[in-house]
């Protein structure tokens, strides 16, 4: 195999470095890979929670707003015992 073969597959003529940078490259990959898969479930864990809080507000708007007729129709009543 002529030099020009073994440097176009990245082996060059340093040999063992060009190796060595296509395994820190592999490692950096790597843990770039696993931190963007963490990321990516930290955001599923958020969009949950957004979602979650979306119901509750939903709901403690209808309890709000369901109280109030509440406190509508006992101030009418108040209002015609008077």
């Amino acid at each position: 195999m002529a030099d020009s073969d073994f440097d176009a597959w990245g082996a060059g003529s340093g040999g063992v470095s060009a190796s060595g940078d296509l395994v820190k490259d592999a490692l950096k990959k790597e843990k770039l890979l696993k931190e963007i898969e963490a990321s990516q479930q930290d955001l599923r864990t958020i969009l949950g929670r957004v979602d979650t809080v979306q119901k509750e507000v939903k709901k403690l708007t209808s309890d709000n707003e369901t109280l109030q007729m509440y406190i509508d129709n006992l101030t009418v009543q108040m209002a015609k015992r008077r």
